[in-house]
């Protein structure tokens, strides 16, 4: 029931967020006048916002991945059970496939599509291979409560300063492949933007790991939401011990702030 659970939160959060990217895509270029620059925008902002939130919502569930590459990623450093990466992966792919459906429909266009639009070359494989190693450093080092922040903050910069406008995401690819729109990718263009992005995920991992050495797996989350998420059962246990050794003019602060001095109350 637990992995049922996971693998719907994966299917839902990459079907919400690939209906906000193309579905943005498509409201954008219907609005832009033909201004490139200006439906970008408005595609980037989009994408950004949902991220963060979908990152919020999800997290707490399933680590909120929404991208093989990032499951692949973690399943390999230990911190994605092993025999929960395929049916990650494949909740994933079924919910960019669905919400490639759902913008369609949103917008009365016609469901079944396939994207007539060429993105290829070294150039936008380059930006696929660095769109995804930033996404895998930033998700690997973001500080506790701020990887919702941090990713949708990377994302939408890269949208921008990669080539490719940052597709990083090989369940992204799939999605947008069915659709002909502002962001879509044709069919024979996919091949080499999934190669591009599994390198550049694992070469996101690698640089994290020339920074801190690869620690054992039992994090509790993999993408935390900005909430509290309670650790391991070994992680609690060293939180508390540390919790009693802190000297105790600390220890009389707390009791201050919190109105329960000790001192105090025999004074009165």
């Amino acid at each position: 029931m637990d992995l049922a659970r996971k693998v719907s939160s994966e299917l839902c959060g990459t079907a919400l967020l690939l209906a906000a990217v193309i579905g943005s895509g498509i409201m954008a270029e219907r609005l832009a006048g033909g201004n490139a620059a200006v439906a970008l925008l408005a595609n980037t902002l989009a994408t950004v916002g949902a991220l963060y939130v979908l990152i919020e919502v999800f997290a707490p569930l399933s680590g909120a991945h929404f991208n093989p590459a990032v499951s692949a990623v973690l399943a390999w450093r230990g911190e994605l059970p092993k025999n929960e990466f395929v049916p990650y992966v494949a909740g994933q792919l079924v919910g960019a496939v669905l919400g490639a459906w759902l913008a369609h429909g949103m917008f009365d266009v016609p469901i079944l599509q396939l994207s007539t639009k060429v993105r290829t070359g070294t150039g936008q494989w380059i930006a696929e291979a660095v769109a995804t190693a930033g996404l895998m450093l930033v998700i690997l080092r973001a500080p506790k409560g701020r990887a919702a922040v941090m990713v949708a903050a990377w994302i939408g910069s890269a949208y921008w300063f990669t080539a490719s406008t940052s597709f990083a995401n090989p369940a992204a690819a799939l999605g947008r492949m069915l659709s002909d729109s502002f962001a879509g990718i044709a069919p024979r263009s996919v091949g080499g933007f999934v190669l591009a992005q599994l390198a550049g995920a694992v070469l996101g991992a690698a640089i994290h790991d020339l920074f801190v050495p690869r620690q054992p797996a039992g994090h509790p989350n993999v993408i935390e939401a900005s909430g509290e998420v309670e650790g391991t059962p070994r992680q609690r246990e060293i939180q508390h011990e540390r919790s009693h050794d802190l000297p105790q003019p600390c220890m009389r602060n707390f009791a201050q702030l919190a109105g329960d001095d000790p001192q105090q109350r025999h004074r009165a």
